[in-house]
């Protein structure tokens, strides 16, 4: 028998190193296969598109993506172009010899890597053919009416069919690693174990299906998770057969891994096996080269936003827009798993503290949520119109009180202000107030929606009575679209519009990671989240205090809901308490954790996972170095040892705290020393090893 190559975690470029050369690394080929290459259906597309860059990095040409070809995504996304890879040329020219379309390309994202696509329809026919071969394989019978499960095991087949005549040219060596996300791409991993083809397979599950559907229905699951019949919960569901479908490609998987730790418990019961790996999500971090460009941004973006305020609240703009905050939900349209209810019920407690505690500041609330629309409302449409047509009115009588003044400052007269402005211009004026007068209250909704007596945003919005009156302190916005630039209500991307905002609220009772807080942070935006979230989960692991770095974590998990919607109330109000500086500072330490979220170190987890996989399918010929799985000690952010970010994360104890004991804590802060020891404790983010006493791993040995 060959030694054994011994796998190292800090190989260069990615690709595993050992000492015997008769492989050469650059024989290893990697695909990623999933439904949601080039075809945006949800959070799965993020992940891969956004981790393309760091996995091409490390594997160059040898890293390639597997997805189903769709003409009008591949128009805009992909430039087709010739396999560089020989054997992947020749085992496609096998599959369209027999009528199946393949086309490979590169990808149009940051990366640009080589995608591979299958046109699902002119491989149709063979369906009935594919689904006796998988019946017989794993027992699983999948109805004709289930399209999405017909177009899976399409795309399986096709995936393990082009595996098989890559893998038949490499002879026995080891050359090819295939990482499945989602149950979508899962039959092409049953089928390749079941011919047992010469390959390392990874399957990751981002959330699982059964997961999904009871939270949607309100059951109380996290305390519940050992009680669930699954088999009966899933055939009650009608989604048996692809539950069997996801559950199988898990036991099929020579390494399975999740995206979070609360969702590897889930799959712990729902799918009867723990993750090997846990692959918490990341992003491309992009760091501006001023540091305090995004503090700029934001207040760009917010003057955008207060501009919508200032028509859609026209006539009843009687609060001060320098005290306003922006808050904001955005997402699927899943009220109860995207935590919309407890949210509401929370703003309504929040009403009532500001109004009772007599504040001057207003929160505005937007929820960016698609639902199905007629089209945008007149009243809107009327606000923002209203809001231009003042500013033209008094840009006009600017200009001609510009010339009168110009004119009696070149005669070296001080001109009487009392007449410097005539009776048309005082009639002009009067017109275009008596013009902003309505007698109706601003709208809750920019949109006419269908069927809005069902809605369940509306129809909580009637129940705790928030109309957006003036004696309200909370105001609410449901835009039930997504966001664009081109809009002419609110025209921002949905980057932009976050930058603008002061606070994101994701008080999500189902959310295996939760991309909407990372864009939150990576932008300098405070974010609330829950221990329920992926993300959340994370952040508690690596932030001493996540509160004081804008990251407000609820107890969703071991709290009744009253008193999670009373933590969440509180934390909206202890937000609201802060100064300006204070929400500077905090918008400062929040962009600071971006670099938790960069996938140059969270990449680290999937390299594991693919090294894992090599020396479980080649054991004779890989095994895993023991410092392996990778570690996170010294990967924290600890306590700021500077002053609090929220009144209420400092309790005083003596009634007679005054302004300048508030002056010398402010003092205390000093940013440039707290985002050094923040830059040191990111330095090393992953312990790869034993190391000898008093030695340290400089940052360079973790270059990927």
């Amino acid at each position: 028998m060959p030694l054994a190559r011994s796998l190292s975690m800090t190989s260069l470029n990615g690709l595993p190193q050992w000492e015997d050369e008769d492989l050469p690394v650059e024989d290893l080929l990697l695909f990623e296969i999933s439904w949601e290459v080039t075809n945006k259906v949800g959070g799965i597309y993020t992940v891969i598109q956004t981790k393309a860059k760091t996995t091409a990095d490390e594997w160059g040409e040898n890293y390639f993506l597997i997805g189903p070809y769709f003409e009008q995504n591949v128009k805009t996304q992909v430039e087709f172009c010739e396999p560089p890879n020989p054997a992947v040329k020749k085992a496609m020219d096998t599959m369209e010899s027999q009528g199946c379309q393949v086309f490979f390309g590169r990808w149009l994202i940051e990366g640009s890597p080589y995608v591979l696509l299958f046109d699902i329809g002119s491989a149709a026919w063979n369906l009935d053919k594919w689904k006796g071969e998988f019946w017989e394989v794993s027992n699983i019978g999948i109805p004709f009416h289930d399209r999405e499960a017909n177009d899976a095991v399409i795309f399986g087949s096709l995936t393990a069919w082009f595996l098989k005549e890559l893998s038949c040219q490499f002879d026995d060596k080891p050359s090819i690693i295939a990482h499945f996300h989602e149950w979508q791409a899962g039959v092409g991993l049953i089928l390749s174990r079941a011919q047992k083809l010469p390959v390392a397979t990874i399957f990751t599950t981002h959330a699982t299906l059964l997961g999904r559907y009871l939270c949607a229905a309100s059951i109380d699951f996290y305390n519940n998770l050992d009680q669930f019949d699954i088999d009966k919960e899933a055939g009650e569901r009608q989604i048996y057969h692809r539950y069997c479908m996801e559950r199988a490609s898990v036991h099929c998987a020579h390494v399975f891994t999740t995206v979070s730790q609360i969702t590897a418990t889930e799959a712990e019961h729902m799918l009867k096996k723990s993750p090997d790996v846990v692959t918490p999500n990341g992003l491309n971090i992009k760091k501006f080269s001023a540091m305090h460009e995004f503090q700029n941004l934001h207040s760009m973006y917010k003057a955008r936003i207060q501009e919508f305020i200032r028509g859609h609240f026209y006539g009843h703009l009687d609060f001060n827009l320098d005290k306003t905050l922006f808050f904001f939900i955005a997402g699927r349209y899943e009220f109860s798993n995207k935590g919309a209810d407890m949210f509401l019920e929370a703003l309504s407690r929040l009403n009532f503290l500001l109004r009772v505690h007599k504040t001057d500041v207003t929160v505005i609330v937007f929820f960016i949520m698609p639902a199905k629309t007629n089209n945008f409302n007149v009243e809107t449409l009327k606000g923002q119109a209203v809001r231009k047509q003042l500013w033209d009115t008094a840009q006009t009588v600017k200009e001609k009180f510009g010339r009168k003044l110009y004119n009696a400052l070149l005669k070296g007269e001080i001109p009487d202000l009392n007449k410097i402005l005539d009776r048309d211009d005082i009639t002009i004026m009067k017109r275009a107030i008596f013009s902003t007068q309505r007698h109706s209250l601003p709208p809750v909704t920019t949109h006419n929606m269908i069927d809005d007596s069902n809605d369940p945003i509306l129809n909580t919005i009637r129940r705790i009575g928030l109309f957006n009156n003036r004696t309200d302190r909370v105001k609410v916005i449901l835009h039930p679209e997504f966001l664009s630039s081109t809009s002419p209500l609110l025209p921002l991307d949905y980057e932009e519009f976050v930058r603008g905002c002061h606070l994101g609220v994701f008080p999500s009772y189902y959310e295996p990671w939760g991309y909407t807080p990372a864009e939150c942070t990576v932008m300098g935006i405070p974010s609330v989240t829950t221990n329920l979230s992926g993300f959340g989960c994370f952040m508690q692991e690596h932030v001493a205090d996540p509160a004081a770095y804008g990251i407000y974590i609820v107890d969703r998990r071991f709290r009744s809901p009253d008193e999670s919607c009373n933590q969440l109330t509180q934390f909206l109000y202890s937000f609201c308490q802060q100064n300006r500086r204070q929400r500077i500072i905090q918008r400062n330490r929040t962009e600071r954790l971006s670099d938790l979220l960069d996938w140059r170190y969270l990449g680290r987890y999937y390299m594991h996972a693919r090294h894992l996989a090599l020396s479980r399918t080649f054991p004779d010929k890989f095994e895993m170095e023991p410092s392996a799985p990778p570690k996170t000690e010294g990967f924290s952010f600890p306590r700021p040892s500077s002053v609090p970010p929220s009144p209420s994360a400092s309790q005083h104890s003596s009634p007679h705290h005054s302004e300048a004991e508030d002056e010398d804590e402010d003092e205390r802060y000093d940013e440039d020393e707290e985002a050094e020891r923040d830059r040191q404790n990111i330095k090393s983010p992953f312990s790869l090893g034993a190391l000898p006493q008093g030695k340290k791993k400089q940052h360079g040995e973790y270059r990927n």
